[in-house]
Order: structure tokens, then sequence, then C-alpha cells
């Protein structure tokens, strides 16, 4: 019931009735304490309001969004740098190792290396014998695949063997990282008896060849090789995300050329780095935001060759038709860039240049960066439940405090009603009091008044009457008794103030209990008192 009276809603109805009547019959002092509070608490919201907005706490949602995309762009981009980084090693490792290790088996046969194209019989076992050195190189690199590709083919007469080059590539279906212990190793190229041999099964795609018509990988790190004369470390390359001819998966090549001692370029080899496993590798944080994704992309600078991007994150930009796309960067609010495609614009977050060759490579010319992204629909729709959150906690705070304002004016005012209500019944000697000492002092300062009047000192009274008087006087505590004393010597109440070292409250209260205790109603009245007393022959010295 108290809760139900004393609802906001029944104040604000009631706020609205007493403006109406205020000039009339004024606001009572409930409805005075209640406005107060609230415009206290009214206050103390804008002052919170305020503070919020100079410490950029209503914008600490965009804020949080663009802290967590560079910190998880910084470990993305971190990570593909060492990653790629050490496959350009192993790349360099592996080339070395093959380059020789063929070279040396020509020799035993009496080949030399720029003849291997004309010895298309030796072509199974060269490449049988480099097994166990690709398998070993493949699980130490932790890629996806590896391959090994001759500058030479097995029927030169063939009406394609001009494309068409031996190889050996296998490939790891289970590109995990994390659980690579026993990864399942497959044959995408190369001769079958290889793979018979070594219990190894047959790629769904499986071709005995490569066929290398459009293939970048194989035909530029080949032709800088011949060009420069440069060390490996500057002759690696990294394709463009392909799908290799006869598959169906995308896939980044790192290649680097076979080189013998004399300098001369007979193949390449490298790594494999495809679409799962850059997509397991170098998923973001999607916690917080279900879309967000991340992708390695060519670079320039107003545009992201997403046609040629590898993309990692449970959203399918895919879907978005971003493959076969560029998209145009804009700087936009704070650190954020937007892109989108002309004017339309389709994600919002971050992106950061990635150097995947050293200074010095043929190939450093192209740039690559790596980016963090999401749906401009997505950021919007979570900075709005931001700001709706903040403005909902704001309006809890506002109810709280209006309820609270209600309790406490009703609260505070209750003994002062209940005061007043005792004043109003005047029977002063019903209890309880109010335990508010002001309130209490009047209830008795008005029991006194409302005793019968004493007669007039002007009307005849008996020696009975003053001897009472003087026997009131003894029941007058210490304090009130020198408080008396000084009146019967004639001082004034500001005067006593300033002799007993009193407030003049104190003073106040002191004279409603003599008043009290010796039945008069004000100090004229006591004085009377006094000097009749004085005529009489009284000796108050002596008396009292």
């Amino acid at each position: 019931m108290f809760l139900k009276e004393f609802s906001p809603k029944n104040k604000v109805r009631k706020l609205w009735q007493v403006y109406k009547n205020a000039g009339t019959v004024g606001i009572s002092m409930h409805l005075r304490l209640f406005l107060f509070l609230i415009l206290l608490v009214l206050t103390m919201l804008l002052g919170v309001i305020v503070i919020l907005l100079g410490t950029g706490h209503f914008t600490a949602g965009r804020n949080e969004i663009i802290k967590a995309m560079e910190i998880e762009l910084s470990h993305i981009r971190d990570d593909i740098s060492k990653q790629f980084g050490y496959l350009s090693v192993y790349a360099v490792e592996l080339s070395r190792g093959l380059s020789e290790s063929i070279e040396k088996n020509l020799q035993n046969r009496g080949i030399q290396v720029k003849d291997l194209s004309k010895h298309p019989e030796v072509l199974e076992d060269i490449l049988e014998n480099e097994y166990e050195r690709l398998l070993f190189s493949l699980q130490k690199a932790k890629s996806s695949g590896v391959f090994v590709i001759l500058d030479a083919t097995v029927n030169p007469h063939l009406e394609n063997a001009a494309y068409s080059r031996a190889g050996l590539y296998l490939k790891n279906m289970e590109p995990n990282i994390i659980s690579s212990s026993d990864p399942t190793i497959q044959v995408l190229h190369g001769f079958p008896k290889i793979a018979r041999n070594n219990s190894l099964p047959l790629h769904s795609q499986w071709t005995m060849e490569m066929d290398i018509r459009d293939a970048s990988f194989f035909r530029l790190p080949m032709e800088q090789a011949k060009r420069y004369r440069l060390p490996l470390t500057r002759l690696y390359y990294w394709s463009s995300p392909l799908i290799l001819p006869g598959t169906s998966e995308k896939v980044m090549l790192c290649s680097i050329p076979l080189l013998d001692s004399y300098g001369n370029v007979f193949g390449v080899c490298g790594f494999e780095i495809s679409t799962m496993l850059f997509k397991l590798s170098y998923m973001p944080d999607n916690s917080n935001h279900s879309r967000i994704f991340s992708m390695l992309s060519p670079v320039n600078d107003t545009l992201l060759h997403t046609s040629e991007a590898l993309f990692a994150g449970g959203y399918l930009a895919l879907d978005s038709g971003l493959p076969g796309q560029s998209l145009r960067i804009k700087k936009g609010p704070n650190s954020l860039f937007t892109y989108g495609l002309e004017k339309d614009v389709f994600f919002i977050g971050l992106h950061d240049e990635v150097q995947l060759y050293p200074k010095g490579s043929v190939f450093e010319d192209q740039k690559w960066a790596v980016a963090i992204m999401l749906p401009k629909e997505d950021m919007i729709s979570q900075l709005a439940a931001a700001k709706l959150r903040l403005t909902f906690l704001c309006l809890i705070l506002f109810i709280i405090g209006v309820v609270l304002s209600s309790i406490i004016s009703h609260r505070y005012l209750q003994p002062i009603t209940e005061g007043l209500n005792i004043i109003k019944s005047k029977n002063f000697s019903r209890g309880p009091l109010t335990k508010i000492p002001e309130i209490d002092d009047l209830i008795q300062f008005l029991l006194v008044q409302n005793k019968e009047p004493s007669p007039k000192l002007d009307e005849g009274l008996s020696e009975t009457v003053f001897q009472e008087f003087v026997n009131n006087t003894k029941t007058l505590s210490p304090a009130e008794r020198a408080v008396f004393n000084l009146y019967v010597q004639g001082y004034t109440a500001k005067e006593i103030t300033q002799l007993l070292c009193l407030s003049i409250n104190t003073i106040k209260t002191h004279n409603k209990r003599i008043y009290m205790k010796l039945n008069v109603s004000s100090r004229e009245d006591l004085l009377k008192y006094v000097n009749k007393l004085k005529e009489m022959g009284w000796d108050f010295n002596n008396q009292i």
C-alpha cells in the first residue's frame, strides 16, 4: 500500500496537480522535500553524464572495438610474418638440399643437369629418391603441402608436353597445426609407383604431371634466377592465391628455383598454404563479433585486391561477393577504415602491410597487407545496443532515485506530521513523543500554555500562591536556577548568554522549562511574581 501510494507514477500525477494549485494553496512540506530530492538526483545524474562525456565513456563501445581490432590485427600480422618467414627459410633449405642431391644423382648416372630434359627415363627414380626429403620438410614446416617440379616431362612427344612437367606434390589433408602428429598425406601429382611404394593414397584429383600453362609460381622464379645471379634468399616467390589446374581448393605457394653448382636452373620447389590451413591458423576471435574475419591480400595505396586474397573467419566473406572484387580503402572515423565498392561501404576495420620479402629481393615491389574487418551494419548495431544499455542504466538510476526520494521524504516528515497532529488534537499528554528535540520542546511549551492561566497578579493573591511559587523554584535544575537568579537580578536574556557563555537557543530552552515548573507563561509574569514577593519583604538570597 505504501509503495503504491508513493510510486513514481503517482508522484508525477501529484506534481502536476500541485503545479496547477500552487498559486492558491501552496506546496506541502512533503512535496517540497520530494521535489528537492528529485532535483538533487537529476543534478547528480547530469553530473555523471557530463563526466562520462568528458572521459569518453559514451564512445567507449567504439573505442573498445577499435582497441580489440588493433590487438587482433597485431597478433595476426605477427603470426603471418613469422610463419611465412619460416616457410621461406625452409624453402631455401629444401632447394639447396634437392639441388645438391639431384645433381649428385645425375652425375652418378653420367648425366649433366642441363641435359635432364633429354632423359625422361630417369625422372621417376630421381623423384622417388627425394620422397623422404620432401616428407620430412612437409612435417617440419607444418604446411599443407610440399612440391618439387622439374623442368622436364616424361613424354616430350605428347601434344601438350610443352605445358606438362614431371614432379612430386605431397598434400597434408589435415593441415591442423595443433594436431599434426599423424597427418594424412596424399599424392596430388607424381608417379603412382612412388605413392604405392610408400603406402600413400592418390589424391582424388591426382594427375601424374603438373600443368604449368598459367603457373606463375613455376615460370617467374626460374626467369628471375636466369636473369639475376642472386642468392636463393632473394629469389623465392609467393604466388597470389590460385586454384591449381584440375583441383578445386585455393592455395598460396612459396616457390624457389632449383640451381646446380654452375647456376643452371632446372626446376622449382616449395611449400603450399591452403585455404583451410590459413583459416585454421589466422581466424580472429569472434566471441564479440560473430562475422569478423581476417585476410591476406595484395594491396596498393587505395585498393585491397580481394580477388587474390586468403580469408579466415566464421563469417563467409565469399558469400558477400568479396572475391573477384577490389575493396576501395577510405579513412574512417578515429583510426578505422571503411572498405567498399565505389560509394557503397560494406565493411569497417583495419589493415597493415606485412613484409613477405627481404630487402633486395627481385619481388620486393609486391605489397601485401593483413586486414581485419566486419560488416558495417554489425558495428552500427553493436554501438546502438551499447548506447541503449547505457541509456537504460541511466533510466534505472533515475527511477531508483525517485523511489528513494519518495521513501526518504516520507520517513523524514513522518515525525513532523505526528507532532503536528498532536498539536492539532491539543492532547499534549498523549505519547509517544516524536524524539525530535525541537518538536518535543514545542509540545512541552504548548502543554504549559494549555494549562489554566495563572490568576492575574493585579488581583488579590493569597500568600499560599506566592509560597507555592517559591517552593516551585526549588525544583529548578542548577542550570535553570542560574538563569532564574540572573532574571531576579534584572538581567535580560541576551545579557545572560554573555554571563553564562551559553547560546541564545540554550537560554530559550531553559526559559521554557522554568516557565513550566513555575507555572508562568512568560518572563513578564515571572518578573511580576518576583517584584510582588520583594514588595512583600521576601529576600530571595535567603529564601531560595
